[in-house]
């Protein structure tokens, strides 16, 4: 591996870029010593715009309920681009970011997607919550705009539009794989007992499907299952119930400070009974929320802020600089959010004419010819033409609360963590 003399040269990313063809990327070595000094904000500003500019749309939730998984995705986006535009962008063209702010509501989504549209951008990335960006996916697929998702995880975002005519791709875990991860973790735990806490939202919706499914392939049932209202702020009578039904384990679909209160009424009512859930029990509502009650919950991660690599800590380092912070709010937002960007970029490669419409550009995304050393994984034909998820099982880990953050659940999965693994 060359990693190490590209760490040598205090990379942030060279090892990305140097995977490229060289005559196309001879500048991108000088990204190693590209400075980085933004502060963090809640909506990072544009670059100004310019006619020479290569504009890529960014849409998520910056203010609002789910600014705590929006703003990382979005710093990881601008992170990235940051880096590329101080080598000369793409092929000579600064990358300009057209940020969007959806607050978590799909209403506002769509208008926003809407607007998008209508701005003449290359593509987009973006939508933490699956209810959000189920409301605006026809906006994509009518325009045929490429939409890259870093975040939400609903199944049905890239199941909603026949693989081949998709506009649609995804850089995150869809629930279709965490549930079934999880559980098969729960299982070999000795739980096989399952409760569901599941709320209204899409997500939730989508996500006790997806464990009801999980559980049918074991032959199994929920002994249990709670469906609540987002906002609820006491769920004490329903882990009673769920206690009293012989539950071994819950397992929580919600994406806010509700997994909090599940954590709190467990923590009263049954302190003996594990929480265990999707990558939302890594987020601050949740951590900060519950406190001690989020203490050993367990949960699906693409990605763990530890230095297990010199590709992550490089991006962890770059992050640092960049933002004066140590601490991503959600680690896993920022991380694909980054690759995202990098992603991106390494598909309009491939494109070398100019001509970067819609079509053009889900052509590039489904015939992606060089691997891409990202930071949650490595890409190798992350995409194609039947296949619109990036990841696949074996590169998702069992995370863990630890002492307020999130760390392996077993020393094997940091070892294992060392070799980023490739799609299955």
């Amino acid at each position: 591996m060359i990693l190490s003399k590209r760490a040598r040269l205090g990379a942030a990313l060279a090892w990305a870029i140097a995977a490229m063809i060289a005559p196309v990327i001879a500048p991108a070595i000088a990204l190693a010593q590209a400075p980085a000094s933004t502060p963090a904000t809640a909506a990072v500003p544009a670059p100004t715009p310019s006619g020479n500019t290569l504009r890529i749309g960014v849409i998520g939730p910056f203010t609002g309920a789910s600014a705590d998984f929006g703003v990382p995705m979005l710093q990881g986006i601008q992170l990235a681009v940051d880096q590329i535009n101080a080598v000369g962008g793409y092929i000579g063209r600064p990358i300009e970011l057209v940020i969007k702010d959806d607050k978590a509501n799909p209403d506002e989504g769509l208008k926003q997607s809407e607007a998008l549209a209508k701005e003449k951008v290359a593509a987009v990335l973006g939508f933490c919550n699956t209810g959000v960006a189920m409301k605006s996916l026809d906006v994509f697929q009518a325009n045929k705009l490429p939409l890259i998702v870093p975040c939400a995880t609903g199944t049905a975002i890239t199941a909603k539009f026949p693989a081949p005519e998709s506009y649609i791709f995804r850089m995150s875990a869809r629930d279709a794989i965490q549930a079934p991860f999880v559980l098969e973790d729960a299982f070999k735990r000795g739980w096989d007992k399952v409760a569901i806490f599941a709320d209204k939202s899409g997500y939730g919706e989508g996500g006790l499907k997806d464990v009801e499914k999980a559980l049918a392939a074991k032959n199994a049932r929920p002994v249990y299952v709670a469906r609540f209202d987002l906002g609820v702020k006491d769920l004490s009578e329903e882990v009673k119930e769920a206690k009293a039904a012989g539950a071994e384990a819950i397992f929580s679909y919600t994406v806010g400070p509700e997994n909090a209160v599940i954590a709190r009424a467990r923590k009263a009512h049954a302190p003996k009974l594990p929480q265990i859930g999707a990558w939302p029990l890594s987020f601050p509502f949740f951590i900060d929320g519950g406190k001690e009650a989020a203490e050993g919950a367990l949960m699906a991660q693409t990605f763990i802020a530890e230095p297990s690599n010199e590709r992550r800590a490089a991006f962890l380092a770059s992050y640092a600089r960049k933002y004066k912070s140590s601490k991503i709010a959600v680690p896993m937002a920022a991380a694909q959010g980054y690759d995202a960007a990098y992603l991106l970029l390494y598909s309009l490669f491939n494109v070398r004419d100019g001509n970067l419409t819609g079509p053009v550009v889900k052509n590039a995304l489904e015939n992606v010819t060089r691997v891409y050393y990202g930071v949650v994984t490595t890409y190798d034909k992350p995409f194609s033409a039947a296949d619109k998820d990036a990841i696949t099982p074996n590169m998702l880990v069992m995370g863990k609360v630890q002492n307020g953050a999130i760390t392996f659940a077993y020393p094997e999965d940091a070892k294992r963590n060392l070799t980023v693994q490739r799609k299955q």
